[in-house]
């Protein structure tokens, strides 16, 4: 039984979601004292019910503890089967955050499996679903093949959006005698990662998002205008301006370089709110993603929080704009479930394992 303690580092949600990926995957169970130590109101969430609900449905994972707001949980896990699952959040729950528990064990299943997930598309505190189909899913194909089907986006307060997608697995876990051997197949068909150096840039690519009812006030449009403000003289650009009919009214922008090998290594991202200019949230999205690509880094401090898990499989290296909280508590997890050693140079931002 492995022991984990919530509250390490940040002592967010980010320890349980990469625990319950991992534990599905490596069959090894574990207890959690502290969920969510560090926040406001600590304990299980909502949506962290709903992660265990899914892994219950998809793998007859068995748990003990798990109410809202239950500080101790114990995950006792299953093998995940294909087949399809529906699963709908409630409101405006994230659905890329779910994600971060489902689609790893997903990745490796015996089959395809298909996730209909409803709840929030583009909410605070997650990556909005444009950055994970533009700048996250490219780098899990080369472990499986993940196919989106259908978004219908959803914001804050109703959510009501939708992610349809097909994970079709290029290596089955089943087909090896244990998670060991599996581990060790994986690392000798599955190259490094090899991201310490920033790709020469080619061109930069967005979507800017709204909800219909802000047509009128050309809200996407002038989205895009903010990031020209800070890119046009920079960089090239390609912003998709979209307008979609939402529960919710909401907007969100979100960004991705491209490599003129026309691979994308980095992104960045704003949500609207009210009674901010939409100009003013294109200009923050530009910012960011200045300052990801001025850092010299190779890959943005979100992409490499989401690329920890697929290091602790194969290894590799990565150069990102900042060590953050949710780098090291993912890598904490990894540390636990594999044996795997990360090791990061503090001075240049350099994630390795050998």
């Amino acid at each position: 039984m492995i022991e984990i303690d919530g509250s390490y580092m940040e002592g967010g949600g980010q320890i349980l979601r990469t625990a319950l990926a991992f534990s599905i995957l490596t069959g090894k169970p574990f207890v959690i004292e502290k969920v969510r130590h560090n926040r406001p109101k600590p304990g299980l969430k909502a949506q962290h019910l709903c992660c265990i609900d899914a892994l219950k449905q998809l793998a007859s994972a068995q748990v003990e503890g798990a109410r809202l707001g239950a500080a101790r949980i114990t995950f006792h896990p299953q093998p995940v089967t294909s087949g399809k699952l529906v699963l709908d959040i409630g409101t405006a729950g994230s659905i890329t955050l779910l994600l971060q528990s489902i689609l790893l064990p997903c990745m490796f299943a015996d089959d395809a499996i298909r996730l209909c997930i409803k709840g929030g598309t583009d909410t605070k505190w997650s990556i909005p679903v444009d950055y994970f189909a533009h700048v996250i899913l490219p780098f899990l194909n080369k472990f499986a093949s993940v196919q989106i089907n259908e978004i219908r986006r959803g914001f804050y307060p109703q959510g009501q959006g939708e992610l349809d997608l097909t994970i079709t697995p290029r290596f089955c876990l089943s087909q090896c005698e244990n998670f060991d051997s599996f581990y060790s197949h994986l690392r000798k068909n599955v190259s490094r990662m090899k991201l310490a150096t920033q790709p020469a840039l080619d061109r930069i690519e967005g979507n800017s998002v709204a909800s219909v009812k802000l047509k009128g006030a050309r809200v996407a449009g002038r989205q895009a205008k903010g990031v020209s403000h800070i890119l046009a003289k920079r960089y090239p650009l390609k912003i998709k301006q979209v307008y979609c009919y939402t529960v919710s009214v909401g907007t969100v922008i979100t960004l991705w370089a491209v490599s003129r090998q026309g691979n994308v290594f980095m992104g960045a991202d704003a949500l609207g709110e009210k009674g901010r200019r939409a100009e003013d949230v294109g200009a923050a999205a530009g910012g960011r993603l200045l300052d990801a690509l001025k850092s010299g880094a190779a890959v943005d401090r979100h992409l490499a929080d989401n690329l920890i898990p697929l290091m602790a499989l194969c290894g590799g290296e990565i150069k990102t704009e900042k060590i953050t909280g949710h780098i090291r508590s993912n890598i904490f997890i990894c540390e636990k479930f594999l044996e795997v050693d990360f090791r990061i140079d503090e001075k240049e931002n350099v994630i390795m394992v050998e």
